[in-house]
């Protein structure tokens, strides 16, 4: 596996990437691209200057494993991780964590500081969903639980902190779980 440019990828892979956009998400986030028009839409606005967007080739064919996106904030301080998606054949086998800790290191080069991201609960995969988090919620947030193997794991692993929740986000008892991470060298 390499890691590269998404722009730098073939016209191919970026269709790729687009597909994979709506694979990727159908089962617990099929709003996020329901279509690849959606989705290659995003591709589009991953790749404009300024944004950071990684690709992970198969280095025997070059394939699409998956890809990472991100664009800055607060005048380049914070990167948000707009996409982190891995082909679901593949998962589970390093190709996120590569992704993420790249792309950590692509946002360092940039001056940036820290990385965030949202993960939304819309399917009931955490103790989060489907409850009225208010008038605490950080008080539900402390007391978080995974049940259906919700992303937010995974980041943790990372080192990622849970940072926030955004109660009802994505509709009544659909929270949005904020992740945060300092890539500043102490």
């Amino acid at each position: 596996m390499r890691i590269t440019e998404l722009a730098a990828a073939s016209s191919y892979a970026k269709e790729q990437a687009a597909a994979l956009l709506v694979e990727g998400f159908a089962e617990h986030w099929p709003d996020a691209w329901p279509n690849l028009d959606a989705a290659r839409l995003t591709v589009r606005e991953s790749l404009s200057p300024g944004r950071i967007a990684r690709a992970a080739l198969d280095g025997a064919d070059g394939k699409l494993l998956g890809w990472a996106a991100a664009e800055p904030l607060y005048h380049g301080n914070v990167w948000e991780l707009t996409v982190l998606v891995v082909r679901p054949s593949q998962q589970r086998q390093g190709i996120g964590r590569a992704l993420v800790s790249d792309m950590e290191e692509r946002v360092r080069e940039q001056g940036g500081l820290t990385i965030w991201l949202g993960s939304d609960d819309e399917d009931a995969m955490t103790s989060l969903a489907g409850v009225d988090l208010y008038p605490d919620p950080l008080a539900h947030l402390a007391g978080i639980r995974n049940y259906k193997g919700h992303p937010y794991e995974f980041y943790r692993k990372m080192g990622f902190a849970i940072a926030g929740v955004l109660p009802d986000a994505n509709g009544l008892g659909k929270p949005d779980i904020f992740l945060a991470k300092s890539v500043a060298r102490r």
